[in-house]
């Protein structure tokens, strides 16, 4: 075995570590050492006290760190482990008898949604930790499965969030005529081992960045207690539409709040009304401000 090459991502959270030759055909994901049992690497990897995740797919380990370390200070230790473990014959992943590498049962059902041109289908496993949203196939570095999507057709943006896609259709095409080709499309995907989205390429835009919690401190109260409601009261019912919505700007003079709606919510004809009727008079409640407006950009 060559020797392991460390490459950057574009998540500054996560390291890839590259094997000169492939480890695995499937994709696998390992949030803590209880869930590593198929991986003996993994294990060992979790009794370092700054791994968050481990994900081994192809030729490649990727790492998640917790913010107590930076990696510049410890990537070449781990790489040196990482390459002693396999040279004394330690397995990445456990035989195939064991472990399903080829085929991974999936669950996919489809759920109407108050946009009618968004359909959402739901998925048994996680799919991912990060939102991402796209709106064409070129902006699909990131996710094969939403590349495969948009190849159909049929797509005019997809939409990514913990364990289910929406799916904005044309208008052209009518819900009965493609949604269990989507479905089975997606289903097949999954079950093939397909990765949902390579979160070490997603680069994760200022909306969401706003959302984080080296940038949440650095806004002024108002806005701070503005994100607070909007994760904890909006987000959740929108997010079981299949959409999300995030966090912009406030403007103290104005009192005007921006969001961003995604997914379903995103021309929904609904949402002009959830905006003024229920996100907007929600902020004026909790913050006590009559003057407040919310504006969808």
């Amino acid at each position: 075995m060559n020797a392991i090459i460390i490459k950057t991502t574009k998540n500054p959270s996560i390291l890839k570590f590259e094997f000169d030759h492939n480890v695995t055909r499937g994709t696998y994901e390992f949030k803590n050492i209880d869930e590593a049992g198929p991986s003996p690497l993994a294990k060992q990897l979790f009794y370092l006290p700054f791994i968050k995740s481990v994900m081994i797919h192809s030729n490649f380990i990727a790492l998640e760190r917790y913010q107590i370390v930076a990696w510049e200070d410890v990537q070449e230790e781990v790489k040196q482990q990482m390459e002693a473990f396999v040279l004394q014959g330690g397995k990445i992943l456990l035989e195939e008898e064991n472990t399903t590498l080829s085929k991974q049962p999936f669950t996919v059902y489809s759920e109407s949604t108050p946009n009618p041109n968004v359909m959402k289908y739901v998925a048994n496993k996680t799919l991912t930790k990060q939102i991402a949203e796209y709106k064409n196939i070129d902006e699909c570095e990131s996710s094969p499965l939403a590349k495969m999507i948009f190849q159909k057709g049929y797509a005019k943006e997809v939409f990514i969030d913990e364990n289910y896609v929406s799916v904005t259709k044309f208008a052209s095409y009518e819900w009965m005529e493609i949604n269990n080709e989507i479905r089975s499309a997606i289903k097949e995907f999954l079950e093939n081992g397909g990765v949902a989205i390579d979160e070490t390429l997603l680069i994760q835009k200022p909306q969401q960045e706003k959302q984080t919690i080296p940038n949440f401190d650095h806004l002024d109260t108002t806005s701070q207690q503005i994100v607070n409601i909007l994760e904890e009261y909006v987000k959740p019912a929108v997010q079981a539409d299949g959409g999300n919505i995030l966090f912009d700007s406030f403007e103290p003079t104005t009192k005007k709040v921006k969001v961003i709606l995604q997914g379903s919510c995103n021309g929904c004809p609904s949402s002009t009304f959830t905006l003024k009727n229920g996100i907007e008079n929600m902020l004026k409640q909790m913050l006590h401000d009559e003057t407040i407006v919310v504006e969808a950009l």
